[in-house]
């Protein structure tokens, strides 16, 4: 119906990804509650539970191994049920540890993005998860390999102001919310109104910061054939073994 409604991230991998091919990684990690944070009474560690039992992850972010039209790669997802896709220690953690995987296996990187940004539950310990993973992107990118960012709605805070948009090809899902703070905040900051499409991915990709906005049908053939033009003839399969050819 061309509606892109939110899906899980489970449901992410099965639609990206070649069947049976992911292999994840690191499912152990999880946050703590290092601020013995409550919220009307409720300790975040209670609540950190309940994600857990209502998504079937110990947090926000799942990234491993797997194929595209049986083209290697490492694939991130994040889980907007989990706390709001929020960005705490473990899931920065988790985020830094794709990375590296992508490098030490030398296999391109592709991390879907839906975010309400930093997790305000462990202060600054998720501000620092932003310089955490801009520093991995950073050394990533001597590896020559491309690292695709896909946005879906929506994809705030410090998410979209670290990583997120450091894609060396940033890709959005039509419609998706993008931006560094919701309408409502922008507007009683600015004490005007914004354009009705502003921070959409249309609208970022008119001036500029999103590259491509194309349709979930699309987008592992849409990646598939990134993965062909930024390394054609380095990277193969070999039985079920994901490895680098390197020229």
């Amino acid at each position: 119906c061309k509606y892109h409604f939110p899906i899980s991230a489970r449901e992410r991998i099965t639609l990206t990804l070649d069947p049976d091919s992911f292999n994840e990684y690191d499912t152990d990690i999880q946050s703590t509650d290092p601020l013995e944070f409550r919220s009307r009474g409720e300790a975040y560690s209670s609540k950190l539970e309940q994600y857990a039992e209502r998504t079937g992850s110990k947090e926000a972010f799942r990234f491993g191994t797997g194929s595209i039209e049986g083209l290697p790669l490492v694939l991130g997802v994040t889980e907007f049920g989990f706390c709001g896709g929020s960005m705490g220690a473990a899931f920065g953690e988790k985020v830094t540890r794709a990375i590296e995987l992508a490098e030490r296996e030398q296999l391109p990187l592709a991390i879907f993005s839906t975010s309400g940004g930093a997790r305000m539950q462990e202060g600054v310990l998720s501000l620092l998860q932003m310089a955490k993973t801009i520093a991995a992107l950073d050394h990533f990118k001597t590896t020559a390999l491309p690292f695709f960012s896909v946005m879906h709605d929506p994809c705030l805070g410090g998410t979209t102001a670290s990583y997120a948009m450091l894609g060396d090809v940033n890709i959005a899902e039509p419609g998706a919310y993008i931006g560094f703070a919701g309408r409502r905040v922008i507007e009683q900051t600015m004490r005007q109104k914004l354009p009705a499409d502003a921070a959409t991915a249309e609208f970022l990709q008119k001036h500029g910061m999103v590259d491509l906005v194309v349709p979930r049908s699309d987008l592992a053939a849409t990646l598939a054939r990134l993965i062909r033009l930024y390394v054609s003839g380095n990277v193969a399969i070999e039985g079920h073994e994901l490895v680098a050819q390197h020229a």
